[in-house]
């Protein structure tokens, strides 16, 4: 069994304003394994598969609501493969039955090891250490992001996303929208909306994708992470008009800046804009839990 290649519509999102706006529904190809993450895990997987591995194990890094975290345990439930996440927090030691992403993880068959904080930045120490005691397994980093997840995101774009002048889409660590800008047509312009504050992200974009077709816009609104009260307003008024649901850390930040420079006329009269939605749905529930506890509103989820 392989990963297999699928073709994902493209929505209009009606607007006032006179440019055109479609959403790529990547969210819809599987509840968890989703999005930008499916493409990224895409060549990984298939070509870790290919060399038929005794004992096969997946191993990866994540936060408490790591997205990819999520998508990795689904996978490996999907495929019958052993998954090891190696989780940034030893406090989430005793606790992680409380997180709904690491509970959802630990359902679909993922095993823990919880890392200190200071230890989980030195993933490349982290890394060998694994592969010395795991040979056989496959490592994927942090976000899913490498040569190979970038060489998968370019099945994101295809022949129906080529009339478009404008390709948008969320940056977490920079794999999507570096496969976006290397496979991106000569005419097009590729925008990635950061939601992390990380000034190194356009060189490690660029050294991917090695074209400079690029532009990367602040849209964390205050770190990765945090959910703003405009945020929450955004989504939930997207979903009542649109009835799409849009995940608060990603693809709701981006259209929520996406719109604002629409409005504002950043694009000329006649462009045409494709935004990509990245999934990460099933951090809502998280997202829902901590508001709640913040006595604030909560997002509305499509039934």
């Amino acid at each position: 069994m392989k990963l297999p290649a699928i073709s994902i519509p493209l929505t209009q999102i009606i607007l006032d304003k006179n440019v055109e706006l479609f959403l790529k529904r990547e969210d819809l190809i599987h509840p968890y394994i989703s999005g930008n993450k499916f493409w990224k895990l895409f060549h990984n997987v298939n070509s870790y598969l290919d060399q038929n591995p005794t004992e096969p194990l997946i191993i990866t890094f994540g936060g408490a609501f790591s997205n990819h975290i999520a998508a990795v345990a689904a996978l490996g439930k999907e495929f019958q493969l052993k998954t090891l996440g190696l989780i940034r927090g030893e406090e989430l030691y005793d606790k992680w039955q409380e997180n709904p992403t690491l509970k959802l993880a630990k359902e679909n068959g993922m095993t823990f090891r919880f890392v200190t904080r200071e230890a989980y930045r030195d993933k490349d120490a982290l890394t060998q250490i694994a592969a010395n005691e795991f040979p056989n397994a496959l490592i994927i980093p942090e976000g899913g992001t490498n040569e190979r997840a970038v060489e998968g995101v370019g099945y994101m774009l295809t022949d129906e996303t080529k009339r478009f002048d404008y390709l948008c889409a969320s940056v977490g660590t920079g794999g999507t929208i570096a496969g976006m800008s290397k496979f991106a047509e000569e005419k097009q312009k590729v925008l990635g909306f950061k939601v992390v504050a990380d000034d190194s992200l356009y060189n490690t974009v660029l050294g991917y994708s090695k074209r400079r077709n690029f532009d990367l816009l602040e849209a964390h609104e205050g770190g990765y992470g945090k959910i703003t009260d405009e945020n929450i307003r955004f989504i939930n008024n997207f979903k009542t008009k649109y009835e799409i649901q849009l995940d608060p850390i990603y693809t709701g930040k981006m259209l929520k800046k996406l719109f604002e420079m629409i409005e504002t006329d950043f694009f000329t009269a006649g462009s045409r804009i494709l935004a990509f939605h990245t999934g990460g749905l099933q951090g809502i529930s998280g997202a829902n839990d901590l508001l709640k506890k913040q006595n604030r509103g909560l997002i509305n989820v499509v039934e």
